[in-house]
């Protein structure tokens, strides 16, 4: 969850300075890991300026990598923080699973992990199937439920029942092993930028970083909106506390 947590403070620092910045090509390759698998993120060459007073959203040609890329940002060039949101919850989704966001490879209704993980997120008989099998159970499963809920969360279709990135780090914070000292070894500006080697889901390195991953899960964060048990149900905004 450090690798998740990391990746999100350096989201909720660019949506939350004085000219909020959209990163809007969030994707594993572009998360980078210290040897202490610290995360910071890299190439901004796609960020763009978010909008600002009454403005709702920012017009731009569709541009980002295929599957990580919000569904209404793909559809309308409408670009808003809530479409990082999206790209989020697609990585946090990579790293439960174990599977990269769209793979040709697999069954042609599990090509797309969002398409084929979802609809299981919220779901308690269902979810724990989709967990990466080679974590051999060795992880929190009240852990595991509450990020499968976050992932559920940031992928909806609708981008106003996305949680806000701040959100998302205030979820994440409480599911570290040892959350009070966690917290404070990624800071906001570390989170941001710098050099290291590239977030790849699939190959031997990742799935160790997996492991840690979700060994490391704990059980002391929940959702708290207006719909607490996060069950499905309508397209209302909830904000992962």
């Amino acid at each position: 969850m450090r690798i998740a947590l990391g990746a999100a403070k350096g989201l909720a620092f660019l949506h939350n300075a004085e000219r909020p910045v959209i990163y809007r090509d969030f994707k594993t390759s572009n998360i980078l890991l210290d040897s202490d698998y610290t995360a910071k993120l890299s190439d901004f060459g796609l960020a763009k300026a978010g909008p600002q007073g009454d403005e709702t959203h920012v017009s731009t040609r569709v541009m980002g990598t295929y599957g990580y890329a919000a569904p209404e940002y793909v559809m309308t060039g409408h670009l808003t923080a809530r479409s990082d949101v999206y790209s989020f919850g697609v990585v946090l989704l990579e790293l439960l699973t174990g599977k990269k966001s769209v793979d040709k490879t697999r069954p042609s209704k599990e090509q797309s992990l969002v398409d084929w993980a979802r609809p299981k997120l919220n779901d308690k008989r269902k979810l724990l199937q989709i967990i990466d099998p080679r974590l051999e159970s060795e992880y929190s499963v009240r852990g595991a439920q509450k990020a499968c809920s976050l992932a559920y969360y940031c992928l909806s279709q609708n981008p106003k029942a996305r949680p806000l990135m701040s959100d998302v780090v205030e979820t994440l914070e409480p599911l570290q092993s040892g959350s009070s000292s966690c917290a404070n070894e990624v800071s906001l500006a570390s989170s941001l930028i710098g050099v290291g080697r590239p977030l790849v889901i699939g190959n031997h390195r990742a799935i160790q970083m997996h492991h840690k991953f979700v060994q490391t899960v704990g059980a002391g964060a929940g959702c708290r909106s207006a719909n607490p048990s996060c069950s499905p149900g309508p397209p209302t905004a909830c904000r992962v506390r």
